[in-house]
């Protein structure tokens, strides 16, 4: 598939696009990584890729691109926390809108083949009227994170028809699994499980009956590398189709881990949607991809991850 391409990475020291590295490395790209190390992990880096250390924000990435050479690129990094977008629009914005349009820039620039975004499913319809949400549902963010990651895709649309930059759209749902942050606002599986495993009460915000789609990493990455020759100017949901509640994830994850506490419920905050599952129609018929990691088993992965590396979480 590669044959000498070079794949350039947007937040290749994060959770998910440490990952989609280490997997491009196994089918033979050559891997650039882009990472400003605010959120991504130097342990996280994988030795094979080269990494450059700057902001998406900054004109230095028209330097990356004129240096390597990419020949696709895949845009992972962003401001990812709902609860922090709401806190602060303005730094969402300069990250996820402007953000992505230095990248496109230079994308368009150096002639890309393929521009795949990483968008959200989860922050991007709002509270859906169907369930699952189908992908041409209406979008009616209720947070600034998933409005900011809709411009992004409105200028991918843009860039598509002004200048013919192929891309495809991937929104996901809520991705869990190894190497999360679970000491972010943001992925609650992490969170859960680090507190757990060191004897803490994890945080509940409201009732805990909130749902959500848990789709794991692998799943997510696979996504990402059918996307390269497939789904060409489309946007489409990645999730499972199913919704799981806050108080079922804490159920489940207290039976892996052998935790004997309940959670600690605090108030509920802005811009959390109530209940969202993804329909992924479209993935299925334009990647031939479904989910394939059952969450029990997705979960138990990701607590012995963080058995292994709890030492080193902080």
């Amino acid at each position: 598939m590669a044959e000498g391409k070079t794949a350039l990475v947007t937040g290749g020291a994060g959770f998910i696009g440490s990952h989609l590295v280490d997997r491009l490395l196994t089918l033979e790209y050559r891997v650039v990584i882009v990472d400003n190390l605010s959120t991504g992990k130097l342990k996280n880096l994988n030795p094979a890729a080269t990494f450059h250390h700057t902001d998406i924000t900054h004109p230095t990435v028209n330097d990356v691109f004129q240096r390597e050479q990419p020949d696709l690129v895949f845009h992972l990094a962003a401001q990812t926390s709902v609860n922090r977008s709401t806190k602060d629009p303005i730094n969402d914005g300069e990250i996820n809108v402007n953000g992505t349009l230095r990248v496109l820039e230079a994308a368009r620039r150096h002639g890309i083949e393929k521009f795949i975004y990483s968008s959200t499913g989860g922050a991007l319809y709002g509270d859906p009227e169907v369930d699952p949400c189908p992908d041409d549902h209406p979008v009616k963010p209720l947070a600034p994170y998933g409005m900011s990651k809709y411009l992004g895709e409105q200028y991918l649309e843009f860039y598509h028809r002004l200048h013919r930059l192929n891309y495809t759209c991937l929104r996901y749902g809520n991705v869990y699994g190894p190497r999360q942050d679970p000491l972010g606002e943001a992925g609650v599986v992490a969170i859960f499980s680090l507190a757990m495993l060191e004897g803490r009460q994890p945080e509940i915000f409201g009732d805990g009956e909130q749902e959500r789609d848990f789709v794991n990493v692998e799943d997510v990455v696979e996504a990402n590398i059918r996307a390269v020759d497939k789904g060409n100017g489309l946007a489409m949901n990645i999730g499972t189709g199913q919704r799981i509640s806050i108080n079922r994830i804490f159920e489940l994850l207290k039976g892996i881990i052998g935790y004997k506490w309940g959670p600690l419920h605090r108030p509920a905050r802005l811009g959390d949607v109530s209940q969202i599952s993804l329909e992924n129609a479209r993935a299925a018929k334009e990647l031939g991809w479904t989910a394939q990691v059952d969450l029990e088993e997705g979960l138990r992965r990701t607590v012995e991850y963080f058995r292994r590396t709890a030492h080193t979480a902080r």
